[in-house]
């Protein structure tokens, strides 16, 4: 079941990367007592997810901050390793957080996994935004079509 508009994200880890190496965190680490805005893309590096969904964002991110964001957060089914990677080639580090799903068990979790193993990439994240208060979905945005239409910084900015 696709997550909804007034529900609590389920407990989930994520893996980061840190100067100190490989680290942890919980949805309640990211998300407790905060307003963080997640989006989610298929895949790290992939040409619509580095060229148009990131950038926005990072474009954006002190519109989106100075509208009470604590956090601006990106979900990947990618590796640490490779979202790190990800975050110092687009020039993100320190700005967004990059999130490894490495097994896809939170897109999955919350109903926002596509199989996509056509493409030969297997299963990984639809291409989402969304508000979260204190872990609670305030709004929700799921891309239908091919391209970042619904899940863009234009849109979260206006349901700010």
């Amino acid at each position: 079941m696709t997550i909804s508009i007034g529900d609590k994200l389920p407990a989930a880890s994520f893996k980061v990367m840190t100067d100190d190496g490989a680290k942890t965190l919980t949805t309640d680490d990211i998300f407790a007592g905060k307003k963080v805005v997640l989006f989610g893309v298929p895949g790290a590096f992939t040409p619509t997810c580095s060229n148009n969904h990131l950038p926005g964002y990072l474009e954006n991110h002190d519109a989106i901050r100075a509208r009470g964001v604590d956090t601006i957060a990106v979900l990947s089914v990618n590796d640490q390793h490779v979202m790190a990677a990800w975050a110092r080639f687009t020039g993100a580090e320190g700005k967004i957080l990059f999130l490894a799903d490495g097994s896809g068990e939170f897109a999955k979790n919350i109903g926002l996994d596509i199989d996509l193993s056509g493409a030969g990439m297997g299963v990984r994240s639809k291409r989402f935004s969304m508000i979260l208060d204190d872990g609670k979905v305030t709004a929700l945005n799921i891309e239908t079509q091919p391209g970042v239409n619904e899940s863009g910084a234009a849109k979260i900015l206006e349901q700010l």
